[in-house]
């Protein structure tokens, strides 16, 4: 594979603005619920939200705003309970829901014990727990300093966290959707199987789509596209790599609407 560099080009986006990033104003960072447990395993490891926990507080120390959508795969995984066949698939995607308000409570309460302020808010009604998903309310809080964690996905069955995370960084005006991963970018094929495999610094979402790149699920991606909201693919696990993305660093690969020069 050959990769260069993006050319400049005319976007209200820093992130398509070429190499040269400049630090993010309103960020979406897209958080798998297995990032909440060690590899394999299950629950809410003390260890990785305490990870988690100290990643998100130093970023948002460089005066980003920040909301995270949490997914809660680590906890349930409602399309594999519906593929088994004993519950309904609708049934199901509500008990991943409730995944998801698991994690963003354990996250919201580790941020509050070093001192950030913070906000739940769900898209599934659970007002003992968290505040109920209102975009002018989430702008108010994120605008005031806060960091807002999304839980409940989209709060209907059948769409996924990713879309979720499209959906709310659309909603939120996002400047980038940060999605966190376990590997330093998108690659040609996984490089965990496939030593071979090279990294893209840079890719257009049709160069996604055509070459079947699993980023987000299609419809994620396709909201992304039509709504010109760059995606930043990077590795969450390497210390100090949220802020660094804020702050505007090269690293990752960014996919983007404008086009761009990576070939494979």
């Amino acid at each position: 594979m050959t990769s260069t560099k993006p050319t400049p080009a005319k976007s209200k986006h820093p992130a398509a603005q070429g190499s040269s990033r400049t630090p993010f104003r309103r960020i979406l960072l897209k958080l798998s619920g297995e990032s909440f447990c060690k590899p394999g395993g299950f629950g809410v490891d003390p260890e990785e939200l305490e990870s988690i926990a100290r990643e998100v507080f130093d970023a948002a120390q460089v005066g980003a705003q920040l909301a995270i959508v949490v997914g809660g795969g680590n906890i349930i995984r409602g399309a594999e309970l519906a593929a088994a066949g004993h519950i309904h698939q609708a049934t199901a995607d509500y008990m991943g829901m409730l995944g998801t308000v698991i994690n963003g409570l354990a996250l919201k309460e580790k941020l509050h014990d070093m001192g950030m302020d913070c906000r739940v808010m769900t898209a599934i009604d659970i007002r003992a727990v968290a505040e109920p998903f209102i975009r002018g309310r989430a702008l108010r809080h994120l605008d005031k300093g806060r960091v807002v964690i999304l839980v409940a996905g989209t709060g209907n069955p059948f769409f996924t966290t990713d879309t979720c995370a499209s959906l709310r960084a659309v909603e939120l005006e996002c400047e980038v959707l940060m999605k966190a991963t376990k590997v330093d970018g998108v690659y040609t094929a996984d490089p965990r199987k496939d030593p071979t495999a090279t990294r893209y610094d840079t890719l257009t979402f049709q160069e996604a789509l055509t070459k079947g790149l699993r980023i987000m699920d299609t419809a994620a991606l396709a909201m992304c596209m039509e709504k010109n909201v760059p995606i930043l693919v990077f590795d969450f696990k390497r210390s100090g790599n949220i802020r660094r993305v804020v702050q505007g660093e090269p690293i990752g690969t960014l996919v983007r609407r404008d086009p761009s020069p990576a070939t494979v």
